[in-house]
């Protein structure tokens, strides 16, 4: 069974919307075209 009480203590709002697209925004975000393009010209190099 569920111990509500014990939930709650471990209960953490997730994020607005404005807040989230700030943490987005801030990290680093390489997809595997940005690594193709870097491995690409350290290759021609």
């Amino acid at each position: 069974m569920l111990d509500f009480e014990e939930e709650l203590k471990r209960f953490r709002p997730s994020l607005e919307i404005g807040e989230v697209e700030d943490a987005i925004g801030r990290e680093d975000l390489t997809d595997m075209t940005d690594l193709m393009v870097e491995l690409l010209r350290e290759s021609r190099e």
